[in-house]
């Protein structure tokens, strides 16, 4: 089972060809670099607060394997080049092929459904199919904003933001609603989805734990059995569009059931299909809940922030009924989108990616890598290059994403959505969603923080607020 889940990545020796890397103080048998401090569930918040010192490449041991990241931006150049590197699934990513198989995220560039797929979708994410997309994100928006409206007390950011990104995709995407705001608590589609690859991701610390082997086993087993929900689930959409014999659909369910590679004439076969459609619902909504609870997070907290934030969306918005802006309109958000694009370079939901060369090459005139190797771009270290961000990396500040700022650093020094040609597919779906979001949020509300809170990130799929709540008050 395990040999096929992880297939390459299983049998990738990253030995970097015996070199000695920098690598933190201190190890505990079983963890390995883990501080005493950190919990396993939270990985990526150790490693940036104890390796930032590390310098551009380092190397730790977590749970019994050698993991080399790189978070310098020069090094990430280099990385950057789709000529001699090419995506790799890191271990906790490859893990998740026991549940979603060739997904766009978890397949491999060579595997024929992931360029297959690629293909066909890419025109849903054009100019045109934006527009097409943008009424129903306002929609969703309305129903948010009556939420808050009808809230007393604070509300809970990030699970009402969340519901706004999973209806906003499962509507334009797939033409269903999960009722996130007229029902209560969690769709069970939705906790069982979480679940179900939340543990996937976790899958490798049960691998190495002494005995872990029925305890993976059970495991596995809860699971696959929440998985099957959400495969039902899905394969009912599936089913209910092609007894419909409906062709004319533009959504991504419809390009994906209809449509064939323009040159070889291939199309997706309906298994494909139902793990494309599971991987835009947990790409399509967690990244953008995080980054927009991140967000909200950043402005409760900069009151000058906030207040220019808001002048530029009252000045926008100001005689729009109900706020609503247009398709045209929200690339005026141009100040907005600095308050998003910051919170993604400290907060990268998605926080990291591996690469592999296509073969034997050095990268910084130094480290040699052979096609076996791989390094794991750790995006909140190379979002805190200071060698790119200044002496105090950790300070928000939306004016890093001014024009001039943006030509004056290194081309591979920011990336949330990953890079070269497996780069997110849906990026602006996930921008445009986003600065509407907070647009038609910051004119409609003012916003107050619960004082006493102490910003805590939980890892699961993504990076994301955790127990961030705040007082919503219509202006």
């Amino acid at each position: 089972m395990t040999v096929e889940v992880l297939g390459r990545a299983a049998t990738m020796s990253n030995t970097w060809s015996g070199q000695t890397l920098p690598r933190p103080h201190g190890r505990l048998p079983l963890l390995g670099d883990i501080p005493m401090s950190a919990t396993p569930r939270r990985p990526v918040q150790s490693i940036t607060r104890r390796c930032a010192r590390l310098g551009p490449i380092f190397e730790i041991n977590f749970l019994g394997r050698r993991i080399v990241m790189v978070v310098g931006a020069e090094l990430n150049e280099e990385l950057s080049e789709d000529s001699r590197f090419g995506k790799t699934l890191a271990p906790a990513v490859a893990n998740l092929r026991l549940f979603v198989k060739d997904g766009l995220f978890t397949a491999y560039t060579d595997e024929p459904a992931w360029r297959l797929a690629h293909d066909l979708l890419r025109p849903a994410f054009t100019k045109a199919a934006m527009a097409d997309y943008h009424d129903v994100m306002n929609e969703v928006v309305d129903e948010l904003i009556d939420t808050w409206d009808r809230a007393h007390g604070p509300v809970d950011v990030s699970t009402d933001l969340t519901k706004t990104t999973l209806e906003t995709i499962g509507r334009t995407s797939f033409s269903h609603t999960f009722h996130s705001f007229s029902s209560p608590g969690q769709d069970q589609f939705v906790t069982s989805m979480i679940a179900g690859l939340t543990h996937g991701m976790r899958r490798l610390v049960f691998m190495v734990m002494p005995g872990g082997g029925r305890l993976l086993a059970r495991k596995d087993a809860q699971a696959q059995e929440h998985l099957n929900l959400v495969y039902r689930t899905i394969d009912e959409i599936i089913a209910a569009r092609v007894a419909a014999g409906d062709t004319s659909g533009r959504d991504l369910l419809g390009r994906m059931l209809n449509d064939a590679h323009p040159v070889s004439g291939d199309r997706l076969d309906l298994e494909n299909v139902r793990y494309q459609i599971l991987t835009f619902l947990v790409a399509g909504h967690e990244t953008t809940s995080g980054a927009l609870s991140f967000a909200m997070y950043y402005l409760a907290r900069h009151p000058e922030v906030l207040a220019q934030a808001r002048a530029e969306a009252d000045a926008v918005l100001g005689g729009m009924p109900d706020g609503r802006p247009t398709f045209e309109q929200v690339p005026k958000f141009r100040y907005i989108r600095r308050v998003i694009d910051e919170s993604l370079r400290l907060w990268p939901t998605a926080p990291g990616y591996a690469r592999a060369p296509h073969e034997t090459t050095t990268i910084g005139g130094r480290w040699r890598m052979a096609p076996e190797d791989w390094a794991l771009v750790h995006l909140p270290l190379l979002h805190r290059d200071p060698s790119v961000w200044g002496p105090d990396p950790e300070r928000f500040d939306p004016d890093n994403f001014l024009p001039e700022r943006i030509r004056a650093r290194p081309a591979h020094a920011y990336k949330p959505f990953g890079t070269g040609e497996r780069a997110c597919i849906g990026r602006q779906f996930a921008l445009h969603e986003a600065v509407l979001v907070l647009a038609r949020l910051l004119h409609t509300f003012d916003i107050t923080p619960d004082p006493g809170y102490t910003l805590t990130v939980t890892e699961r799929l993504t990076l994301m607020p955790k127990g961030f709540r705040l007082t919503a008050t219509r202006r």
